[in-house]
């Protein structure tokens, strides 16, 4: 019982340091300018807002960690990795880095962390398992390097990938639990959790201060040495395959945004407005109807994920199959402008003007023009009025 007093207590730490940060943040971010300013039709905001409010996250983290954590191996690389990449990601607020320079570093760091003994040495399906042997160091520094730069692109409307991260860490911490992993890495994502959770209220649309790469690359990261260490490395039948779904939202968006850059010829980092955020503005979403979206998408896949952690199979690909069938009717239904009135979901960001619905698809014309439709009790008086005046 104690440690659970303990844990909660942690928590609530880093969620009220966040918390308490955050404005701190806010205006360090102003006085060093690092301020993202609206230059195209990639961004959704139309004023400047600061940025590097990644670092209240890491700050929460960091003095919570201290604090309540026993120090090992795994923690010092996240802490040092981390703050390493906080460095870089203030850096690139302020200055926009080249994208081949962030990418060696992120390489470098990962590369820190394999030195750590943080590597995916084997993959678990069926019961049967395939060491990597000599390939484990480069499969697990493109897993590193692919979940941070993973988060990164995910950051595009207000609150998206600082919620993505908590939904992910909600799941993976829940993972962690059930498969057995040591309470210090269970405590290390719970803490994640309390400071994404301390920055949110900052972050939702309309956003005060965006986390920019500071804290993208930081979450990333520190999500990625997490799934290492407390789920590849674990026994489970599915070990694999959990964290694939687990991050599946993130790590689909930044797979299918390189591939769309490679097929015309552009650079893989190369900034577009195709990434599934995009993809529902454009479509006339919202950015809070499109984050609740993306959203219940990155919860389904955390669902699944605990369900195969107990070797559920069956009940986790119902689940998927279910919401798979579910998001591709919402699909169909809000594609079309008619039907996705009468769905309820409609733009709710500010100045956005709710649409009018109508029913003169559902209604037939049968009473004169200008009259409304009269109900069972309505005709009735209708026709004692008519038969008055006929015996008059």
């Amino acid at each position: 019982m104690n440690e659970y007093i303990y844990s909660i207590c942690a928590v609530l730490c880093a969620m009220l340091l966040a918390y308490a940060l955050t404005p701190i943040v806010r205006v360090l971010a102003i006085k060093i300018k690092a301020i993202d300013i609206p230059t195209d039709n990639r961004r959704m905001h139309h004023k400047p807002i600061p940025r590097i409010g990644g670092l209240a996250i890491f700050l929460a983290f960091l003095i919570a960690t201290v604090s309540f954590c026993k120090p090992d191996r795994d923690m010092m690389t996240i802490l040092i990795g981390g703050g390493t990449l906080v460095l870089l990601g203030i850096l690139d607020d302020i200055y926009r880095l080249n994208a081949f320079v962030k990418l060696a570093v992120q390489i470098i760091v990962a590369l820190f962390a394999v030195s750590q003994g943080i590597t995916i040495d084997f993959i678990g399906f069926g019961g049967e398992y395939i060491p990597f042997g000599i390939w484990s160091v480069p499969i697990t520094v493109f897993w590193i390097v692919g979940l941070t730069n993973a988060v990164n692109f995910i950051d595009g409307l207000d609150g998206l990938a600082c919620g993505v991260s908590i939904i992910s860490s909600i799941s993976l911490f829940l993972v962690m639990l059930l498969s057995g992993s040591s309470s210090s890495h269970c405590l290390l994502a719970a803490l994640l959790i309390g400071a994404c959770l301390g920055f949110m209220p900052f972050n939702v649309n309309p956003a005060k201060i965006f986390m920019g790469d500071t804290g993208a690359l930081f979450l990333g990261y520190t999500l990625s040495i997490l799934s290492v260490v407390g789920v590849f490395k674990t026994d489970m039948v599915l070990a694999f395959f959990i964290p694939l779904s687990i991050f599946g939202l993130p790590l689909a968006d930044t797979a299918f945004a390189i591939l769309r850059r490679v097929a015309h010829h552009k650079s893989p980092f190369a900034p577009d407005r195709g990434h599934l955020h995009h993809r529902l503005i454009d479509m006339g979403f919202g950015q809070r109807q499109s984050v609740r979206l993306l959203y219940a998408v990155c919860a389904i896949l955390g669902i699944s994920a605990v369900m195969l952690t107990r070797e559920e199979w069956i009940g986790g690909a119902v689940v998927l199959a279910a919401a798979l069938i579910i998001f591709f009717i919402i699909y169909c239904i809000l594609s079309n402008p008619k039907l996705r009135s009468h769905s309820g979901i409609y733009n709710e960001d500010e100045g956005a003007a709710p649409p009018v619905e109508t029913f003169d698809d559902i209604i037939l014309p049968t009473t004169p023009a200008g009259d409304a439709p009269l109900n069972e009790h309505e005709e009735q008086i209708r026709e004692t009025e008519n038969e008055g005046n006929k015996e008059e």
